[in-house]
């Protein structure tokens, strides 16, 4: 049960930074996307694109895959769930509010 607790505290917390969850609303839109794609789609630099990429892919949201000298991101299955989740309770609340 701890650890099931853990990797639910993990996703959220991967998921609470905005520019993570615009980073993967990107990825659920896109599909696959390379660095400078992710980059340029929700408009910060490759490095800091790269480093929340790292934090979701710690929280399993994320899988990478090398395509010739590209890194290839896509969601997770996990990160699918979650994602789709999230943005729709966020869309709830503003058609709510």
């Amino acid at each position: 049960m701890q650890a099931r607790a853990r990797v639910a505290t993990s996703a959220a917390r991967a998921l609470s930074d905005p520019t993570r969850l615009r980073i993967a609303s990107a990825l659920l839109t896109g599909g696959e996307l390379c660095v400078c794609d992710v980059s340029w789609v929700v408009g910060t630099a490759q490095n800091l694109t790269s480093y929340h990429l790292r934090q979701l892919k710690a929280a399993e949201l994320v899988a990478s895959r090398r395509n010739g000298k590209l890194v290839m991101h896509s969601l997770t299955e996990r990160g699918l769930g979650l994602v789709g989740v999230v943005l729709e309770a966020s869309v709830g609340d503003v058609r709510e509010g």
